[in-house]
């Protein structure tokens, strides 16, 4: 089976958040790595060149394998910030994203253009949903 190619790296988080050319998106990052951090009380990782991951989370496949990989975690795009909030069943995030404000979701990602188009207290309650779901 062939081995991941997005994995920890040593790169700093906030070297990479300092390289973000909009002061809005770059802004956003920083406070939704607080969150992250806060919610799962870890240390933000980079994950790849370009994705922030919070939390360590061992994944099991249907097969028994299993790979390293995070709680929760985000990227600034270019058209969008992805947010991979992991733990939520599509059921669970339905009533959430409901409430949340402008995005577009698929079945692992949550897409944003700015924190100012969201609620910040559904956000939290997403990464907090995901957090209790995946630390046992």
């Amino acid at each position: 089976m062939a081995e991941l190619k997005t994995k920890a790296t040593e790169q700093f988080v906030q070297d990479y958040l300092m390289q973000i050319e909009d002061e809005t998106t770059r802004q956003d990052c920083q406070t939704i790595c607080k969150l992250m951090e806060e919610v799962t009380q870890a240390s933000a990782k980079m994950w790849g060149p370009a994705i922030v991951g919070v939390g360590d989370y061992k994944y099991l496949y249907e097969s028994g394998r299993t790979n390293d990989w995070f709680m929760m975690g985000f990227s600034p795009r270019k058209a969008n910030i992805s947010l991979y909030i992991l733990g939520c069943d599509a059921d669970d995030k339905k009533e959430l994203l409901t409430r949340f404000g402008k995005h577009k979701a698929s079945k692992g990602c949550i897409y944003v253009k700015k924190l100012a188009d969201i609620d910040i207290n559904v956000l939290k309650e997403l990464c907090i949903m995901s957090y209790e779901k995946l630390k046992t």
